[in-house]
């Protein structure tokens, strides 16, 4: 398994957090970490290239954006529909994350779709989208009050 150096793991630490909204915020990492604005880029760079880190980029806070209706939707989709309906579901511009469950939920709630709307009509969103795919069987668990919103922490 491969270690990070010091001067990659102090970048890890640093860009792992919300980047400040500054002219310059890699000179700002740099300063934190007494590196040039030129090693925290090379090094992020690197530490994508050698899989250290799976992608670097922005994170929008969905509510702050004015979207203020979530909804978990989980559908109960037979096996030999799952990897279409998944595609579909996906295409879906109110979808941010869509996934196949294995094991399924409750048994057979397989594919899980977060829902993200800017009205209060989402449960007509989630009616379009299940005729949209053929799929009447699903379950709503819409999100009532957002307790933790945190990218994990590794370094």
């Amino acid at each position: 398994m491969k270690k990070l150096t010091v001067k990659q793991n102090k970048v890890a630490c640093l860009i792992q957090e919300d980047i400040q909204i500054i002219s310059s915020p890699f000179a700002e990492i740099g300063n934190a970490c007494s590196l040039t604005t030129k090693e925290v880029l090379d090094t992020t760079k690197e530490l994508l290239k050698k899989g250290f880190i799976r992608k670097f980029c922005a994170i929008l806070r969905h509510q702050q954006a004015g979207y203020k209706n979530n909804a978990l939707v989980v559908w109960s989709v037979p096996p030999d529909q799952v990897e279409k309906t998944g595609q579909m579901l996906s295409a879906s511009r109110s979808v941010s994350h869509c996934y196949q469950r294995n094991p399924a939920f409750q048994g057979k709630y397989n594919i899980f779709t977060m829902l993200h709307s800017q009205d209060e009509k989402i449960s007509l969103l989630i009616k379009d989208m299940a005729t949209t795919i053929g799929i009447y069987d699903y379950l709503i668990l819409e999100s009532i009050q957002e307790y933790k919103k945190k990218s994990p922490e590794y370094f």
